[in-house]
């Protein structure tokens, strides 16, 4: 017989409430933590910020980024649902253009689109690419050489990274990763991770081998997060960050047209840790008790057909984080635990050189014996 030796279902979703709790599963070794509430209020968005224990001092200049969203049907984040806690910090909202042709892609027309939407409301809203561009170091050089942000992040010592997570038709999925990514790149930086580095005009697309080309995208994707992430982990600086589970729709908020969720919502989750924080989002999508009229599966084949969650495999790979987490419930019940089964795992399988065995498995039914990396913790199978 097969066994595995491992405790995935052990350590998958953790929930704790105490802070001698919380802060021995922190220190323990066993992962990041990653705190969840299923209220998905403006309330429970500054609740969840507070638990974190991260805040801007006095003289830290807070940028909160967000997606400004396609039209008014996208799944953005609403501004009454942000207003509390951007005031709380008193920070900017922070945005970037676009690199397609549609309704945010100049200045001018994005402006046009946050007015409308109401963010001008809710703060100063800043597009960082509006006065041009600089060029941030990248610690992985495999596909670019550097990651072209807006000017404007200069202008900040404190980032709140707040992302709505979702599906995505290119990406697989969009968190915080993609949000750090694509989100803080200007127009010209958006086409050089897209087309893992080979330019930086042209359009987003690149014409290669479909599957090279994904993973070369996904990797150039976590090679930019890492770079924004560095450059506020800088003294004097920090970066935190929020994912939104709502409006779980296959399509991203760059899509003015979304299809519609097919899965209720689940929740706020957030980090210090942004690969721990979207394999978190991730789980939670993988291991979703799926019922008629509540049905995960879109999402995941979604997720999938992209190779989805390569980035943060590779973002762990790279030194950017772990996907090693204890999740913290903040609600009184938790209810974390209706939102999985854990008789369907997935699992991500590598080789010790690095080549990928098993993308979201259901069973390692059919490994060969030896030793192989399953959800990123060294497993014999026998």
């Amino acid at each position: 017989m097969r066994q595995m030796m491992i405790l995935l279902a052990a350590m998958l979703l953790t929930c704790c409430t105490s802070e001698s709790e919380v802060n021995a599963q922190t220190n323990d070794g066993q992962g990041a933590a990653v705190y969840f509430t299923s209220d998905i209020t403006a309330e429970s968005l500054v609740k969840i910020y507070e638990a974190l224990g991260v805040s801007p001092t006095a003289t830290q200049r807070v940028g909160v980024k967000i997606s400004t969203g396609e039209s008014a049907q996208t799944n953005y984040l609403r501004p009454d649902f942000i207003k509390p806690l951007v005031q709380r910090v008193g920070g900017n909202i922070v945005e970037c253009n676009t690199a397609y042709g549609g309704t945010r892609m100049s200045t001018a027309s994005h402006r046009q689109q946050i007015a409308e939407r109401g963010f001008n409301d809710v703060a100063t809203v800043d597009i960082m690419d509006e006065e041009g561009t600089v060029n941030l170091p990248v610690a992985d050089t495999k596909h670019l050489q550097y990651d072209i942000v807006g000017s404007h992040i200069q202008n900040y010592d404190f980032i709140i990274n707040l992302a709505h997570f979702k599906g995505h038709s290119m990406g697989g999925f969009g968190g915080v990763l993609k949000n750090q990514s694509i989100g803080f790149a200007s127009t010209t930086g958006k086409v050089y991770i897209h087309t893992a580095g080979s330019r930086t005009s042209g359009g987003i697309w690149y014409n290669n081998n479909q599957e090279a080309y994904q993973l070369a995208f996904l990797e150039s994707m976590a090679a930019a997060a890492q770079a924004v992430h560095n450059y506020f982990k800088q003294e004097g600086r920090d970066i935190i960050y929020i994912n939104v589970m709502n409006n779980l729709s296959v399509d991203c908020d760059c899509d003015g047209h979304p299809a519609s969720p097919k899965m209720k919502d689940i929740g706020i989750l957030a980090s210090t840790d942004p690969v721990a924080l979207d394999k978190a989002c991730l789980d939670l999508v993988f291991n979703y008790n799926s019922t008629s009229g509540d049905n995960a599966s879109d999402l995941q084949q979604c997720i999938n057909r992209q190779h989805g969650t390569h980035i943060v495999d590779y973002a762990e790979q790279i030194g950017l984080g772990t996907k090693s987490y204890q999740l913290i419930s903040l609600d009184q019940a938790s209810s974390v635990e209706g939102t999985r089964s854990t008789g369907s795992l997935r699992y991500n399988v590598y080789s010790l050189d690095g080549r990928k065995v098993l993308t979201n498995a259901a069973s390692l039914d059919g490994l060969a014996k030896g030793t192989y990396i399953v959800n990123g913790e060294k497993t014999i199978i026998q």
